[in-house]
């Protein structure tokens, strides 16, 4: 079976502990308006409306299918910017073991692979056959598999993947069920649902929280958000910095976060007992 990549970084420092391969999936169940990659959101129908509009001659019509030229392509992303479907016409149809191949070029120099996207989860089989197959490969089983996630996964889905899984780091983008939804386009009652169920099994690797100026609600919820995580065990809260570089529509006019955004919050977890929470490296 052929599964559906945006796009694989061989080393990356930023995809979970250590240097990783960082897998990102085509194709996600929620619609963030602060989405940094928002180009994986949707998945190509090959309307080609972003043939014609490409500067270098990098995309054509074969058989109905947009085709990509990548000796031609200047990532100039004029076609992300153009594609009704927030989509790509860069990503692959890869098969666990092209996706292996990848893996094993990398894997003396790296401590695990981090598979993200859009959303990985909405890829389930692949997950599950890809981490089986690396667990199952003497040369590869050291590897850690760690699964980027927005939390939107039923508990079957979860009880699918977690014996093949190390970790998932969760996405806990607002704590009301209505900023929530007003930010993603869905409820939230899953996704904590997700972070309950992961950390009981001993699989929640980071809870993360994006402090968005002027649109995140943890502050106004701190007490109730602060037991939800207290119930969860010795967790790291890892707390991100909204940033609009990379993000479409509204969100690009709203203002990035800085250390007097994010500090609040972090003094505000801490006052009330979580142990672990990780600041932002840096802010841009």
């Amino acid at each position: 079976m052929k599964y559906l990549v945006s796009k694989i970084i061989p080393f990356s420092c930023v995809d979970g502990p250590g240097s990783r391969l960082a897998l990102f999936l085509q194709g996600c169940n929620l619609n963030c308006k602060n989405c940094h990659n928002p180009w994986t959101i949707g998945r190509c129908n090959h309307c080609a409306q972003c043939v014609p509009a490409c500067p270098h001659n990098a995309l054509t019509l074969v058989d109905g299918r947009v085709n990509w030229d990548a000796s031609a392509c200047q990532q100039c992303d004029t076609c992300l910017h153009l594609c009704p479907q927030q989509s790509t016409p860069m990503a692959k149809t890869l098969s666990v073991e092209e996706v292996l191949t990848h893996v094993r070029k990398a894997a003396m120099f790296i401590e695990g692979i981090t598979v993200s996207g859009g959303e990985a989860t909405t890829q389930l089989p692949f997950l599950v056959a890809l981490f089986s197959a690396l667990k199952s490969t003497p040369s590869l089983q050291h590897l850690s598999c760690l699964v980027d996630s927005n939390g939107l996964l039923s508990e079957t889905g979860w009880h699918r993947l977690l014996p093949v899984c190390d970790g998932a780091m969760i996405d806990l983008k607002a704590w009301g069920s209505d900023r929530h939804r007003f930010l993603t386009g869905r409820d939230n009652a899953q996704i904590k649902a997700s972070i309950r169920l992961l950390a009981a099994h001993q699989r929640l690797a980071e809870l993360r929280l994006l402090v968005i100026p002027d649109q995140c609600d943890y502050l106004q919820h701190i007490d109730e958000l602060c037991e939800f995580i207290g119930e969860l065990g010795d967790v790291p809260v890892r707390i991100n910095a909204f940033q609009t570089h990379g993000v479409y529509g509204e969100a690009k006019q709203w203002r990035s976060a800085t250390a007097g955004d994010v500090e609040p919050l972090a003094q505000a977890l801490t006052a009330r007992g979580v142990n672990t929470v990780i600041l932002p490296a840096l802010y841009l």
